[in-house]
């Protein structure tokens, strides 16, 4: 199975990494010169995923038309530019979608937008608690790899899976995609938590209280309940929400610490997914009426309605009700 990557950024490039192990060659495409010039000359990406020397079975390109041959595309381009690049491919190969996030206006997921660009690929979801700096450097990492084609799902998972790289098998396509879009959102909360200096009490709660919302969201769009508590959700929301590592969890850090939403995605190369998906995901709940209040509550940070003293303080002054509802 010949795979291509879509993104050369840093997750782009790990899974170029996980693809190309054992001498197998991989071509990804960038749409930045300089870092499909960087991959070719020097086996590196300084610019994504710095101090990681990557497989001489990785080429770049800068044409998506180069990707034509490749039986399977890794997606990682950010969900707000999936349908456009998708929309540059002339063939239909199997499509990993590996991006996380919800369509600003049409309120899709990435795999409904794929369904709708190219309705005669194959389509699969790759999720799960993945720092790309840890697999690139071959350190264990465990994934959801979702796919309604049982037959599709168990090739891809043969092609990709590596000693330290294990894609465990489901059919919940959309359970995989909600948890990944919802724990970027969440993590941004996290991170105001340690801003604030709020304590591990406060995350914990946060985390837990937060995945109550993720799971009441995915059940309403018709998610499976032990999808969102595997990999792909609660797996992904711990690790987004405990480490700085989590681009959205940096970006919470900074407005906890009293930053602005502005200030702090100027200039920035990579994108904290999470700061797009918000207001998206606000829309889509409200819309199934699906109650949200941490998702709300980081909107409004975002959109400068309200400091985190004032988003916090509203949380906490919510009414008591019981934590599971009948």
């Amino acid at each position: 199975m010949k795979i291509g990557i879509i993104g050369g950024g840093a997750w782009g490039t790990a899974l170029a990494q996980v693809a190309s192990a054992g001498g197998e060659r991989i071509i990804l495409w960038a749409l930045e010169p300089d870092v499909v010039a960087s991959i070719n000359a020097d086996h590196v990406n300084p610019a994504y995923l710095p101090g990681v020397p990557l497989s001489a079975g990785i080429s770049a390109t800068g044409m998506l038309e180069d990707l034509n041959g490749c039986d399977a595309l890794l997606v990682v381009a950010p969900a707000q530019h999936v349908r456009a690049t998708l929309s540059g491919i002339a063939t239909n190969p199997a499509l990993v979608l590996c991006s996380k996030g919800i369509e600003a206006g049409s309120q899709m997921l990435v795999s409904e937008i794929a369904a709708e660009v190219k309705p005669d690929a194959p389509i699969a979801v790759l999720s799960g608690p993945t720092f790309a700096a840890e697999v690139a450097k071959g350190l264990p990492t465990a994934v959801t790899l979702a796919c309604e084609d049982e037959a599709l799902a168990k090739a891809l998972g043969a092609r990709l899976a590596r000693p330290n790289f294990r894609p465990y098998a489901s059919t919940d396509v959309i359970g995989a995609e909600i948890g990944g879009a919802v724990k970027n959102v969440l993590a941004i909360a996290c991170g105001v938590v340690e801003g604030k200096g709020l304590g591990s009490n406060a995350r914990a709660a946060l985390i837990a209280r937060g995945f109550a919302e993720m799971t009441r969201f995915g059940m309403a769009r018709g998610a499976r309940a032990e999808t969102l508590a595997g990999l792909s959700g609660l797996g992904d929301l711990v690790l987004t929400c405990t480490s700085t590592q989590s681009r959205n969890f940096s970006l919470g850090k900074g407005l906890g610490e009293g930053r602005r939403a502005a200030e702090l995605m100027a200039d920035r190369r990579t994108v904290a997914e999470g700061a797009f998906t918000a207001p998206v995901l606000r829309e889509a709940a409200r819309a199934i009426g699906v109650d949200m209040p941490v998702v709300d509550a980081v909107c409004a940070l975002l959109e400068g309605e309200a400091d985190a003293d004032a988003v916090i303080g509203a949380l906490l002054a919510r009414p008591l009700r019981a934590e599971i509802s009948g």
